[in-house]
């Protein structure tokens, strides 16, 4: 239930929003959106998509703003459709052409070789186009200025890469095919890399993201059903899903609204949600050298 705000207005729960982003829309514009629907400025995003990618982008409210970073260590799954025989300045369909190829020669095996050597712990390099930080200016920035950025290689992991199918258009090949990856992959980086490693240059065309972390298309919503019911997942509901829960005592309870330590109890590194006998979210910890520390503590 919603509390009075500073100005008497109602204060709307803590939770998650997860929107179904459509196409054109920036993840920035989707945090605008919500804060009117929700009546709040305290909202943010877990992981951004690019304008012209859709799907699930995962929307915290008020005190769950702060579970977000947490949930953009998760891992995510796309459906991607990728074009053979054309490599653009942004590694997408938004980019200017740069690289024109023949690609209808290739065949399937070699696709598919490609496609298993992007499969597991790789080495990638981000877009020119991206919002990683050089000198402490993000790097579309400089691009957009006209400067050629140097960006480092980054260890990724992609837990599945699988071709579902294989359109042939003249010199153009399509491929469609599903990801599932680690926090910071580029699905876009996937595509390039595939087109240069086939030697006729590629780029994304279509990216839908179908989950982060527990949070699928099935529960996501579209801007316009949110107009009508903006349905917050509560906080303690969130956690629960996306994270290992700890049930402890009304001593540890205490303990653990105050910020204080409790020890390891072996459920990994964590983030590892703490709830209170009444079954209120009251913290998350990590484990480490043999105590479980807070993460973030949400009771007053």
């Amino acid at each position: 239930m919603s509390t009075a705000g500073r100005a008497g207005r109602p204060v709307p729960p803590s939770g998650l929003i997860v929107v179904d982003k459509p196409a054109g829309w920036t993840s920035h514009d989707v945090v605008g959106r919500m804060r009117r629907l929700a009546g709040t400025r305290r909202v943010g995003h877990a992981g951004t998509l690019d304008p012209m990618a859709t799907g699930v982008l995962v929307v915290g409210v008020e005190k769950a703003t702060r579970l977000l970073g947490h949930l953009a260590l998760t891992e995510k799954g796309y459906d991607a459709t990728i074009r053979l025989g054309m490599t653009t300045g942004t590694d997408d369909a938004e980019g200017e052409p740069v690289a024109k190829t023949p690609a209808g020669h290739v065949p399937d095996e070699a696709i598919r070789a490609g496609v298993a050597a992007l499969t597991g712990a790789i080495m990638q390099v981000p877009p020119q186009v991206s919002a990683i930080k050089v000198n402490g200016e993000r790097a579309y920035k400089r691009a957009r200025a006209g400067e050629e950025v140097e960006l480092r290689a980054r260890p990724v992991t992609v837990h599945a890469f699988e071709v579902t199918a294989v359109r042939r258009e003249g010199d153009a090949v399509d491929l469609d095919a599903t990801v599932s990856c680690s926090s910071g992959t580029y699905i876009r980086s996937l595509a390039r890399d595939l087109g240069d490693a086939l030697g006729v240059g590629g780029h994304l065309t279509r990216l839908r993201r179908t989950r982060v972390g527990p949070y699928d298309l099935a529960m996501a919503r579209t801007i316009e059903e949110l107009a009508e019911d903006c349905a917050i997942l509560p906080i303690a509901d969130a956690v629960a899903a996306a994270f290992p829960r700890r049930d402890v005592t009304e001593e540890e309870a205490r303990l653990v609204a105050h910020g204080g330590r409790l020890p390891a109890a072996g459920q990994g590194a964590g983030p590892i949600g703490v709830f209170a006998p009444d079954g209120t979210l009251l913290a998350l910890v990590e484990e480490r050298g043999g105590a479980a520390r807070p993460l973030a503590v949400f009771v007053p």
